[in-house]
């Protein structure tokens, strides 16, 4: 069902993603640009992960590479995998890699476009703003080609085209509008052949959602004050604010069908665990990158007024990470 696979975004995620698929036999190939195309052209997709020996290996996959989705073709699946502000750009340029049945897997962080299709009570099938400004995406993307993953493993990139696996193997996947199908259990069925703890979920905004509880928060605030997560938590007040924020989080998340038995002390705890880690957002700014504020901030906002739901210290955390954002071009104005 999925023999012709294509990978937008050979970052962290998506060249793991797309390395563990080639070794497995797949067909793969990668949208990319500059020094990373040069890389793929060269060496491939090389992976250097742990093997049950507890010894580092590295591994190199050969994949078709192009800057020009037309020279690809048609695909069966395509793994989308970049960050929320490149969107824009793939809606844009990734028409010819769709088919009729084509299947988009959005491996992305926050709140994404289709967030709401089938999904959100009364508030279902609204276009949210704040990712989707216009709804170009959903215009290039339509919703019957997605499948929705949430990614549970830690990543990073040591070189254009060279990934470096250090923990988790998990994929939640499901369907938009929730339930089962053929094509998201033989979804499941090919991560599972390659290596990924892969799980279908019945509601997929949920598993997104929970995710997205917890980094909304110590992403943004690692973003404008430079501190590991370790240091934010260990600060009382700041605490008491991202805390704040995640209350403001779960009652919004209950109005649209998604509910939180969890305190936010719990999800401290958790986090606390990682130690004192560098969140994306915070590498971002020093790599001068554009920063995911709107799938992580803006969107929940956004529900927040479509639900008539008080948010000041969301409200507060969004204008902080904006303005910091802004004043460092990272951040449209």
């Amino acid at each position: 069902m999925f023999k012709k696979i294509a990978i937008y975004g050979a970052g962290a995620i998506g060249g793991w993603i797309g390395a563990r698929l080639a070794e497995k036999g797949a067909e793969v190939s990668v949208v990319a640009r500059g020094a990373t195309l040069e890389a793929l052209r060269q060496g491939g997709l090389r992976l250097r992960q742990k093997g049950a020996d507890a010894v580092e290996h590295e591994s190199a996959q050969a994949v078709r590479a192009s800057a020009d989705p037309a020279e690809l073709g048609v695909q069966d699946l395509v793994i989308v995998a970049v960050k929320a502000p490149g969107m824009a750009d793939v809606a844009g340029r990734i028409g010819p890699l769709l088919g009729p049945k084509t299947v988009v897997l959005t491996a992305m962080n926050g709140v994404p476009w289709w967030f709401l299709q089938g999904f959100g009570g009364l508030i279902a099938g609204q276009r949210l703003e704040s990712v989707d400004p216009g709804g170009a995406i959903a215009r290039a993307i339509a919703p019957a080609h997605v499948i929705g993953c949430v990614v549970h493993a830690s990543c990073a990139l040591d070189a254009p085209g060279v990934i470096r696996h250090h923990f988790g193997q998990g994929l939640i996947i499901g369907e938009p509008a929730g339930g089962d199908s053929a094509r998201v259990q033989a979804l499941a069925g090919l991560l599972q052949e390659a290596g990924f703890e892969a799980t279908v979920s019945p509601q997929i905004q949920k598993d997104v959602w929970y995710k997205l509880w917890g980094n909304m928060t110590v992403n943004p605030v690692s973003a404008f004050t430079g501190a590991t997560a370790d240091r934010i938590l260990d600060d009382d007040l700041v605490r008491g604010f991202i805390s704040a924020v995640m209350l403001e989080a779960r009652e919004i998340g209950a109005r649209i069908g998604i509910p939180i038995e969890q305190q936010p002390e719990d999800r401290h705890m958790v986090t606390r665990k990682l130690g004192a880690f560098t969140p994306s957002m915070l590498q971002d700014v020093r790599a001068g990158k554009p920063v995911e504020i709107d799938a992580l901030v803006s969107a929940v906002r956004e529900l927040g007024v479509l639900t008539q739901t008080p948010a000041p210290f969301t409200d507060a955390l969004l204008g902080l990470a904006r303005l910091h954002a802004r004043v460092h071009g990272l951040y449209p104005e």
